[in-house]
């Protein structure tokens, strides 16, 4: 676990991450990702510890938002 959180603090260190955390009930969990390309988040991905020891299967998903309310309209360009 120590690992995997490390991988998530890098993730924000680095400003890629925007948000992280579980999902419910007991699903796994989630990252939102801005900044990079799919290629390079790919990347990042596949060297999560938790990826690389097969914990668990990760699946990137693409959101093409169109709307938002104004504190991440960041999120539109």
């Amino acid at each position: 676990m120590d690992g995997h959180n490390q991988w998530i603090k890098q993730g924000f260190e680095e400003g890629v991450f925007l948000l992280a955390g579980s999902l419910q009930p007991n699903l796994g969990g989630s990252v939102i990702a801005h900044n990079t390309s799919r290629h390079e988040l790919q990347e990042r991905v596949n060297n999560d510890p938790f990826v690389v020891e097969n914990v668990v299967y990760a699946e990137i998903l693409d959101i093409d938002p169109k709307k938002s309310d104004k504190r991440l309209e960041f999120l539109l360009n």
